[in-house]
């Protein structure tokens, strides 16, 4: 039951926008967690991320339930000396206080840790920003394309020998950094819970990108010697390489060595264990290429459900490279809740894919729509103690944005 979730009690205030720091929020709202998303008076700019023309297109503002699920909107104009009141009992409220404002913003704003900590010393205070709190790139704004992929070193290894860089998937450095702040966050309330202090947490899409690529930049540090960019017709190993099935499946396949006899034998070619050419250790690292050409026609006659059951047969190492409306019926997905309803949501958002994580026992919150923008200012200012008269000379004076827009407008428009 929600009501007996993880977080439940726990108040989460989330200042932040796009995808990485508002995701955090979203699992800790999956466990329970009673989320205020604060808003400017034109909303956050991710409201309209499905309107970006290198993301997929849609009437539905997919993007945005995703990373805002479960949560209730507030909309104010940080820039009015009146909204230092609503912060003020925000932060007084808040267990947690998330935020990725640029900091010259910030402190322009009063979001600062300094500023809003001697208000609540039990505060968890979650920050992130795109290069980190120090060094001379410190204030350059990122996303995670600059910041998790081209900094950190990714984007230049995940590409074949003689291609450019290419283009990420959008959100995927983000949403893996969402559950770094997310760890950084659960780990402060855990020191909370022994010692009654709240903590001040950090974490970058630089630095989120590079303990992804870690294996690599470990190397790096440690003077190792780097093979050449990965080409599939001159590989490394053969047997750890990208084919192609006859019904126009790419596949990776990875065959240790201890599964090489049995891989030869149930794909009909026991002949390539006595071949010279592969015998000797020797011949055959300089025979790697003859290997993947024998393998490409081997491969290229039977479609990928005959190699699945053949791969799965001798128990070794595959994946399927498959797209988007693919992975959305492998059966995989709703077998362990990858994939789960979505309640509320209006047109053809009827699923959302759940948070990585999993506590036996514990069932995740239901997942509900997010918010439309301000939909619940009048609700939260009222738990903050704000009268009717209070709310109303807070819209006077620009501090709190006017009524929004019904949820029928705003799918219409």
């Amino acid at each position: 039951m929600a009501n007996d979730n993880i977080f439940s009690g726990l108040k989460v205030v989330d200042f932040s926008s796009f995808v990485a720091a508002p995701g955090a929020a979203v699992i800790l709202s999956d466990f329970g967690a009673d989320v205020i998303k604060v808003e400017p008076p034109h909303g956050d700019p991710w409201r309209n991320g499905h309107k970006v023309p290198f993301q997929p297109n849609a009437h539905d503002p997919y993007q945005w339930h995703l990373a805002n699920r479960n949560k209730r909107s507030i909309a104010l104009d940080l820039k009015s000396e009146s909204a230092q009141q609503i912060i003020f009992e925000l932060a007084n409220w808040a267990d947690v206080f998330i935020v990725n404002t640029p900091h010259h913003a910030r402190k322009k704003l009063k979001l600062e840790y300094d500023d809003v900590a001697g208000w609540n010393p039990r505060l968890i205070y979650a920050d992130l920003t795109g290069f980190g709190e120090h060094g001379p790139d410190a204030e350059l704004p990122g996303f995670d394309i600059t910041s998790y992929w081209a900094r950190s070193g990714l984007l230049s290894m995940t590409r074949d020998a003689g291609a450019p860089p290419t283009w990420p998937v959008g959100g995927s450095g983000d949403n893996a950094t969402a559950v770094g702040l997310y760890a950084a966050i659960v780990t402060a309330l855990y020191r909370r819970e022994r010692t009654g202090k709240g903590s001040y947490v950090t974490t970058s899409l630089l630095a989120q990108g590079v303990w992804s690529a870690s294996v690599s930049i470990q190397a790096a540090l440690a003077g190792a010697k780097f093979p050449p960019m990965h080409d599939r017709t001159h590989p490394a190993n053969a047997a750890a390489n990208v084919y192609r099935s006859s019904d126009g499946t790419w596949f990776v396949l990875i065959v240790t060595p201890d599964k090489f006899v049995a891989v030869a034998n149930a794909i009909g070619r026991p002949d390539l264990l006595t071949d010279p050419h592969f015998a000797d250790p020797k011949q055959l690292v300089e025979n790697m290429s003859k290997l993947t050409e024998i393998f490409d026609e081997v491969f290229g006659a039977q479609p990928m459900a005959h190699w699945h059951s053949v791969f799965a047969g001798v128990n070794v190492t595959f994946g399927e490279v498959r797209g988007p409306q693919e992975v959305i019926n492998d059966p995989q997905l709703a077998a362990n809740d990858i994939v789960v309803p979505l309640n509320g949501a209006g047109g053809k958002l009827t699923s959302t894919i759940s948070s990585p994580i999993t506590v036996y026992g514990v069932d995740k919150t239901v997942a509900q729509r997010a918010p439309d923008l301000g939909e619940h200012t009048e609700q939260i200012l009222g738990e903050l103690g704000f009268d009717a008269r209070s709310i109303d000379n807070l819209r006077e004076n620009g501090a709190v944005a006017k009524a929004a827009p019904s949820r029928k407008q705003e799918h219409t428009a």
